[in-house]
Parts: structure tokens; sequence; C-alpha cells
């Protein structure tokens, strides 16, 4: 059970919290995907290659992954505010000097710095809100409306980061982070109440830690950097070894330690092990779909980044109207009916964009976008509500750091498999069509247009494979969600009618 100082409050000061959770959540996710519009302005700046500035977005993600399970470990620990604002503040002067950096090698460190302020933000955020939200039915719409900022941020994106690029500099993308983080910060301190575990942790779990920490470190660098590698190149084999070997390691020492930083006991609870994968498979062919819609617009339908981000813009309504919607459900709809209807929708989402291609309006677009969106917000709440409804609250810190390590891996999962689909769906459709035409030309220029117009046509077919396999597994994550059966036990966290 955790203790909290007046943990729920008045019912204004809850939504208060929810808000100042957001707005933390909002930030440091949005960091992830407003840097890369500003890339090729970087590169032009520090004179550097692009597969160089590939890894500023690595080092962010390697950073981010590694720290979340010490963060969750430490919130539960010392405290979830204290550990909230800490990485508050941390986060807020990482971005002041990654947008005063003087070269790449300034960059990285300064990025990595971000990552490991904002890695504190998902365990601890998810703790505070189940401590004050108590009750099953509120704590789901309030799950789901700090669930949703995830999607968000990965919307506004590209409608804030190009304005910002645009009209300002790249460096703007940071230091914007210094105004609202302030605010955020702000209410924080004044807003959140303290809340600890009371199970206290006695002798740090170091060595789980540290091992966790290069067992994903490996895994994620191979995952982002593995299309440049070649999936069996020695680099990608050495980078296999090492995760295998590390997490046997990790694995036995969790076994042995008497507080490990992740309690292997949640994995033999099959209601968390099928809410995890759940996550995994709608997070691998959201993100793994949906990260190439920007390619795309402004390759072949002729965008720039800001109206690219104008796209995005439905999305997000999309997403705040369907997670308080989903949220509402709980108590009335067993959550995996919920789970699994959201996915199909999200499943259908991504099918609709099968029929994009160089002709293609803006609504073509928009509304796929949105009815994804809708799939995705409407059953968010009731993803995250379960992680934290069967777990006990003196743990809710390491599950749903857990949770955050699912998501952010099967995105980089989705991002590698799509990208390498992406390319070998482009080589073959290349080879394909032109097995099966022929060209009629009498003028260089003539046959140089057929050729373009071949090549245009593969990539468009590709990406049409792409669409088409990241429906077909979200249709197989809806179908495998109707495996998370909440037992009678959890009845009165969930709120739920059981069969």
């Amino acid at each position: 059970m955790a203790v909290a100082a007046n943990p729920s409050g008045g019912k204004s000061l809850k939504w208060l919290v929810l808000l100042t959770v957001i707005i933390g959540t909002f930030l440091g996710r949005l960091d992830q995907t407003i840097v890369n519009l500003a890339l090729p302005k970087i590169i032009g700046d520090f004179n550097i290659t692009v597969t160089t500035a590939g890894w500023i977005a690595t080092a962010y993600i390697l950073a981010n992954a590694v720290f979340v399970p010490i963060w969750g470990k430490l919130g539960d620990t010392i405290g979830r505010k204290r550990v909230y604002i800490m990485g508050f503040v941390i986060f807020i002067a990482g971005s002041v000097l990654a947008g005063l950096s003087w070269d790449f090698n300034s960059m990285i460190l300064f990025r990595v710095i971000q990552a490991i302020a904002s890695s504190a933000d998902y365990p601890t955020a998810m703790a505070i809100l189940a401590v004050t939200f108590p009750h099953g039915r509120e704590r789901a719409q309030a799950l789901g409306l700090w669930s949703s900022s995830f999607a968000a941020a990965a919307v506004f994106g590209p409608l804030l980061g190009g304005p910002l690029i645009d009209n300002f500099s790249w460096r703007s993308v940071f230091l914007i982070n210094l105004p609202v983080g302030i605010i955020g910060l702000v209410m924080a301190i004044i807003f959140v109440r303290e809340s600890v575990s009371e199970k206290k942790t006695v002798v740090f779990d170091w060595w789980g830690a540290i091992t966790l920490g290069v067992a994903l470190a490996s895994l994620v660098l191979v995952l982002d950097r593995g299309l440049d590698w070649g999936w069996w190149s020695g680099k990608a084999l050495l980078t296999y070894a090492v995760t295998a070997l590390f997490t046997v390691i990790f694995i036995v020492i969790e076994n042995r330690h008497p507080e490990p930083i992740v309690d292997l006991k949640f994995f033999k609870n099959s209601l968390f092990v099928n809410t995890l994968a759940n996550n995994f498979i709608v997070f691998l062919g959201l993100i793994g779909g949906v990260f190439l819609l920007p390619i795309f617009a402004q390759t072949f339908l002729g965008y720039d980044a800001t109206q690219t981000g104008y796209l995005f813009m439905p999305m997000a309504a999309g997403l705040m109207l369907a997670a308080p919607l989903g949220g509402s459900m709980t108590g009335r709809v067993q959550p995996r009916y919920v789970i699994a209807a959201s996915t199909l929708v999200a499943a259908f989402g991504l099918y609709l964009f099968t029929d994009l291609d160089a002709r293609s309006t803006p609504w073509d677009v928009i509304i796929p976008l949105t009815v994804t969106a809708f799939g995705l917000g409407f059953g968010m709440a009731q993803r995250t509500n379960v992680i934290a409804a069967i777990v006990p609250d003196a743990e809710i810190g390491i599950a749903s750091s857990v949770l955050a390590l699912v998501r952010n891996i099967s995105g980089a999962f989705g991002i590698a498999i799509f990208g390498t689909l992406l390319f070998n769906a482009t080589e073959s459709s290349v080879l394909s069509i032109s097995q099966f035409s022929t060209i009629h030309a009498t003028t260089p220029a003539d046959y140089a247009t057929a050729i373009g117009l071949m090549s245009l046509q593969a990539q468009i077919v590709a990406y049409r494979t792409v669409f088409r396999t990241a429906a077909a597994i979200l249709f197989v994550g809806a179908i495998a969600s109707l495996w998370i059966k909440v037992p009678k036990s959890a009845r009165q966290n969930v709120e739920m009618v059981m069969e």
C-alpha cells in the first residue's frame, strides 16, 4: 500500500495533478519526435553526415530505455514527487544545454542528459496518478487521458517543430522546453503530493540495473542501426550476443536478489503478460506504420514540414475524444472487449492507408489517421489501468516501468521491422515492375521519365505493403487481447462486471 500526504485531495486538485503529469510526459515524448525535423539543419551547422546525425536520436533512445527501471525503483523508495521533480529539473537543464550545444559531441552529451531525465517521468507519473486516483473508473479515465499524451506528442512534434525550425532555428526546438518546463515544474511542486511505498529498499539492485541497462542498450542499438549495418553484419551479430548474454545474467541476478529492480514474479501472472503482449503488438504496428507517413507526405505529396504537421492535427482530436470515452466504459464492459474493439478500429485505420498514391489528397491521409488515433485512444485507458490494477501499490512504479520498456522497445522494433520491410519491398517491386514493363522511348529524356515513374510506383507499392502488414499485426493483437481476462480478485480494483 502506498503512503501519501493527502493523495487525492479535492476533485479539482486531482485533475490539476493529471494536467501536471500530462505536461511532463508530453514534453519528454515531444522531444523524441520534434528533434528529427531539425536534423537537416543540425547536419549543416555541425558539418556531419546523415549517418552520424542518426546518433542524436539513437543516444536519446538508448539512455531513455536504460534508466526507466532505475527511476521506477527509486520513485517507489525515496518518493515519487521527489524523483519526478528531480527528473523535471534535469530535463529542463539538459534541454537548454542541447539548445546551446556547439558541436556534435556536446549535442550527444546533452541529449543523453535529457533522455536520462525524461525516463524518470513514466514510472513516477503513473504511480502518482494511481495514488491520486485510487478508484477504478476515475483512475481509468485519468490514465487514459495521460496515456494519450504519448501519441499526442508524436502528433504535435511535426506540427510545432516545422514552424519553429522554419521561423527561428533548430535550437528553438530545445529552448522551447525552458518556459513550458518551468510551468510544469511549478505545477508539480504545488499540486503533486508526495507518496512512497511502504516497502523500503535496503539494498539497491545495482548489478541488476547495470546488466539490464547493457542488455537494453545493445538491443535498442541494433534495432536502431541494424538497417544501416546489415542485420547479419558483424556489428549486428555482436550486439545480438551481448543482448542475449546480459539478459541471461540479469535473470540470474534478479532471481537471487532480495529486492530486484524488476520483480520477475510479474511475468508469472498471465494477465500481466497478456496485457504487455497486447501493448507490444499495438505499439509495434502503430509506431512502425505511422512513422513513415511524414516521409510519404513530403516525398510523394510535396508537403513541407509545416504542412505535414497540419495533417496530424485531427489525429490529436481523435485521441483526446476517444481516451475519456474508453475510460468511461470501466465498470460497464470487460476490458478485453474494449481493448479488442479499439485495436480492430486502429487496424482498420491503418488498412485505409493502402489506397495512398502520389495523387492522394490531404483527406486521404487525415481520415485514416483520425480513425487510427480514435482506435488507439479508445483502448489506452484500459491497457494502462489493467496493469495498475493487478499489481500492489508498493510495486506500481516498477510495473509501470516494465510497461514503459515494452512500449519503447516495441516502437523500436516497429521502426526497424517496417523500415527494413519498406526497403526490401521497394527493391522487390522495382524488379517486378521492370520485369513486366516495356518502355517505348524515343529520347533519353523519355526513357529517364519512364524509369522515374517505375521507381515511383515501386515505392508506393512498398508503402502499401508496410501499411497492410501493420494492419495485419494489429488485427492479430485484437484477437490476442481476448485472452486478457481480469480475475475476480482484481474486480474491486478495476470495477468490472465479470462473466
